[in-house]
């Protein structure tokens, strides 16, 4: 083992616990949650790559519902990268409207589908040294892109990743590219996107910002930060979102 490997893989962890327990440990939690959420995947609607990039950039500052609400229209009117890039910024405004901001989320979609055209012959790419070459396209989107468009393994780091990330034990961290980085290395590689998707499940209807359920959350016993949220099962049953706040 070098030098390098051994600060990136420290025998004790901010926990206390030994680096193979807390891979143990998450790798439980990881199982657990895929057993209480099957059907979990990304929640903004696409059918192609582009579709997939266009709404993850458009999810900024707004919920996934009013960008799945709005999308249909957007994708009908515009196919292609090459329709984004010539599209009327008045006309592409109205039809980002209900999302708000929309002219900064025009100018956004039209600059990318510029970039598209002008450098990846109006082809999405399926690498993350180029995607983030792209207007408004950082590791988090790319790692959507990667891992829900084309089965690239990726860990997408939103707010509600970070959270958990931090709540579990599993790092310390607050800057996304390290906390991706170390939870990265308590996974197998082929297992990143879908516990991206476990996670943020789980921060959306259980294991809330400011209330967390739990009282009712599947993986508490081996949580330690169980016990800073609802402890009541009826209580914090109450609290769990069948569905999360999108």
């Amino acid at each position: 083992m070098t030098s390098s490997d051994t600060e990136r893989t420290p025998e004790t962890t901010p926990t206390g616990e030994s680096r193979l327990a807390l891979v143990r440990r998450a790798r439980r939690i990881d199982r657990v949650l895929a057993g209480t959420y099957p059907d979990a995947r990304a929640e903004l609607d696409f059918t192609t790559p582009l579709e997939l990039l266009v709404a993850t950039v458009l999810s900024a500052q707004t919920t996934d519902v009013r960008v799945n609400a709005t999308t249909p229209k957007l994708f009908a009117r515009y196919p292609d990268a090459a329709a984004y890039a010539e599209a009327d910024p008045e006309e592409l405004e109205d039809v980002l409207r209900p999302l708000g901001f929309f002219r900064a989320k025009a100018k956004a979609v039209m600059g990318l589908g510029k970039a598209l055209v002008e450098r990846f012959d109006g082809e999405v790419p399926n690498r993350m040294t180029d995607l983030v070459t792209l207007p408004g396209v950082g590791r988090k989107t790319a790692n959507v892109v990667l891992g829900n468009a084309f089965g690239v393994p990726g860990i997408t780091v939103d707010t509600h990743f970070g959270r958990l990330a931090r709540r579990l034990g599993f790092t310390t961290e607050q800057d996304p590219v390290k906390v991706e980085q170390a939870v990265g290395e308590l996974f197998p590689r082929r297992d990143w996107t879908m516990l991206s998707h476990h996670l943020v499940w789980h921060g959306r209807r259980v294991c809330h910002a400011r209330r967390p359920a739990c009282g009712a959350c599947p993986v508490a016993r081996w949580c330690p930060s169980s016990g800073t949220g609802e402890q009541d099962p009826v209580a914090a049953a109450a609290l769990v979102r069948l569905s999360g706040p999108r």
